[in-house]
């Protein structure tokens, strides 16, 4: 699903009205009465209070669209007008003179904290007031009424975006942004909504149509993208009657230390459940009578060195190497990586003590393979790319250093964000049970057996993201967020391939009763 930036928004908006040959106001029109939609379907008529709160511009034009159809049709409803300044805007006015013809209860202006209505914990408030457009601070009253509606506990639901939040800066005032329940967003969702910063500020989100032009859609390139099923279901390779182990690849997994042999152990196993036909691990001798009886499908290369890698020397040909691992950061170790770096052709997968390597000697990245796929956690991406002011100010930073390296970098985190080039890809799977030791691990072995049975980089890093979060997805069903750990991930490997070609269940349907 693309996300589209403001500049965007409002061009689709222009050309919709363009094509479509719509006064502007339509396209509120349309909003509104989608908005009403969503609640009148779950609502059924129930007599709650509903708080529409309306700011002057085209935000607060759709809540008072909103306020309209729910006054037609019976519900209780209590409208406000935010004066939040001088201009309103002109469909604001067309809306606000609209909702004269429908009641005698005219909407409330609120100008001070002393003009605020009492909100019951069991009512609605629906949160209208600033949309995509806010370009300026918000005045310290307007933060009191976002905090009374927090005080209120009631279900809040923001139209298109929660007041206050920008769409392409971060959040200068955490005082002055609604918490929403639920955000209904035109069109497409807000990168805001996957960020750590803000994911807060709406608990739920989804994305109603209002009728922007399909062509424009269709055709317009966007700098983020949202990964779910339906994006990677068109990369599945299905397996040829044919083919054999040697038509799926090869992968080569480097890592392991004194301590850390569970660490490949995991990954060279997730290398195999998702699919490659062929698996070898390249560890120190500590580790080799653990992998051949923990792991009896894998191969085993050793090193002389009994606890930690000091070479890396193998006569095989791989389709993919997933490398950093448990490796450790030995004097030696660094020297071997170096020297492997310099002679390695191969599609790596970069993890881990690898990404600290580099992180400690930055020349290194000048030997590391075009379009090599890096997965840094949060303080492993820090060390790469140094610090950064905010989430926007991170995703600068990260583009630059794909850019620069021409290098997949794959951001791990509740939303894994894949930054290829100009792109950023935000996956939509995974749980805050993944956030157990091996995780990682795993996912570098996933994206190591992609690669090995054809998948080009980007499609590896995309699906074996997605791939893995849903693996745990499905592993949380059984084993709850405190008790499921990586090795679960990939025991529900299977489960990932199976659940993309699962239709979603129909909700069944009452037949009507003849009474005559």
């Amino acid at each position: 699903m693309k996300v589209f930036s403001k500049e965007q928004i409002y061009e689709g908006d222009r050309i919709t009205e363009e094509r479509q040959q719509l006064p502007a106001s339509e396209l509120m029109e349309r909003a509104g009465l989608q908005i009403f939609n969503w609640m009148h379907m779950r609502m059924q008529g129930a007599q709650v209070p509903i708080h529409i709160f309306c700011g002057i511009g085209n935000n607060g034009g759709d809540g008072l669209v909103l306020a309209r159809h729910l006054i037609t049709h019976g519900y209780n409803v209590e409208t406000y007008v935010v004066n939040c300044g001088n201009s309103r805007s002109k469909d604001f006015l067309t809306s606000y003179d609209k909702i004269k013809d429908v009641t005698k209860k005219w909407p409330q202006l609120l100008k001070c904290a002393t003009d605020f209505p009492s909100i019951h914990k069991d009512d609605i408030i629906v949160d209208a007031i600033f949309g995509i457009g806010l370009n300026r601070s918000i005045e310290k009253w307007i933060k009191l009424l976002f905090k009374h509606f927090k005080t209120s506990e009631a279900f809040t639901l923001s139209v298109d975006i929660p007041s206050g939040l920008y769409t392409d800066k971060a959040v200068d005032d955490k005082e002055g942004v609604v918490r929403a329940n639920y955000t209904l967003s035109f069109q497409s969702p807000k990168l805001v909504f996957f960020l750590p910063e803000t994911t807060d500020y709406t608990l739920q989100w989804e994305v109603i149509d209002i009728g922007i032009d399909r062509e424009y859609l269709i055709t317009t390139d966007t700098e983020v993208e949202l990964i779910s099923k339906n994006e990677v279901l068109p990369m599945y390779k299905p397996r040829d009657k044919f083919g054999h182990k040697g038509s799926y690849g090869h992968g080569l997994i480097i890592g392991g230390s004194y301590g850390k042999i569970g660490a490949v152990h995991l990954t060279t196993k997730a290398v195999l459940s998702i699919g490659a036909g062929l698996a070898t691990v390249y560890i120190p001798k500590c580790g080799y009578t653990v992998l051949q009886t923990s792991l009896p499908e894998a191969m085993v290369i050793t090193t002389e060195n009994e606890e930690f890698i000091d070479a890396i020397n193998f006569d095989i040909k791989p389709t993919a190497i997933g490398i950093g691992i448990g490796l450790g950061t030995h004097t030696e170790t660094i020297k071997a990586f170096e020297s492997f770096l310099k002679s390695q052709k191969a599609p790596l997968i970069i993890d881990a003590d690898a990404l600290n390597m580099i992180s400690k000697k930055k020349m290194l990245l000048k030997f590391v393979p075009e379009n090599s796929i890096i997965t840094p956690h949060l303080i492993e991406l820090k060390r790469l790319i140094g610090k950064w002011s905010d989430d926007f100010d991170k995703l600068k930073k990260a583009k630059a250093f794909s850019i620069k390296h021409k290098v997949i970098l794959v951001i791990k985190g509740a939303h894994t964000i894949t930054v290829y080039g100009n792109k950023f890809y935000v996956n939509t799977s995974g749980n805050p049970g993944m956030a157990t030791a091996g995780s990682g691990d795993v996912l570098t072995g996933v994206i190591t057996g992609l690669i090995c049975q054809g998948y080009s980089e980007i499609e590896a890093a995309l699906f074996g993201v997605y791939l893995h979060g849903r693996a745990g997805d499905l592993a949380l069903e059984e084993f709850g967020y405190q008790s499921l750990m990586a090795g679960n991930i990939i025991e529900y490997l299977a489960e990932s391939y199976i659940d993309l070609f699962k239709q979603p269940e129909q909700p069944q349907v009452e037949e009507e009763v003849d009474d005559k």
